[in-house]
């Protein structure tokens, strides 16, 4: 559980660095077959930046953690990509989509922890 931490960790400077806004971290660990430990889900004010955040998620994992996603889908729509590192879950999404799934509330026994916007 400790390497999935230090994940998240990991995955929230690489949505910093790209400016990515609103992240909410879901701790899923205490919830019974839930599909990941955690679930980042995060936002992009356009599809440029919604890719530009998943691109700069895959690259800080690469260079701090030397890990590779399993599985990355959406990318090229940029409404929702959603990144598969088997214990966490990242979810890049565009405001009103976010809005439309409501991933937050889907899981509301999860712990949640939200990370104030950096300037």
């Amino acid at each position: 559980m400790k390497q999935s931490k230090q994940l998240v960790d990991i995955i929230t400077k690489g949505i910093q660095e790209k400016k990515g806004q609103d992240i909410v971290i879901a701790d899923l660990s205490n919830i019974e077959g839930a599909i990941a430990n955690y679930f980042v889900i995060c936002q992009g004010n356009s599809p440029t930046q919604v890719e530009a955040i998943s691109e700069s998620i895959g690259d800080t994992v690469r260079e701090d953690l030397k890990e590779k996603p399993v599985n990355v889908i959406g990318l090229g729509a940029n409404q929702w990509v959603a990144i598969d590192f088997t214990d966490v879950l990242v979810h890049v999404f565009l405001p009103e989509t976010r809005a439309f799934y409501d991933l937050e509330n889907l899981w509301e026994d999860a712990k949640l922890t939200r990370i104030p916007d950096q300037d």
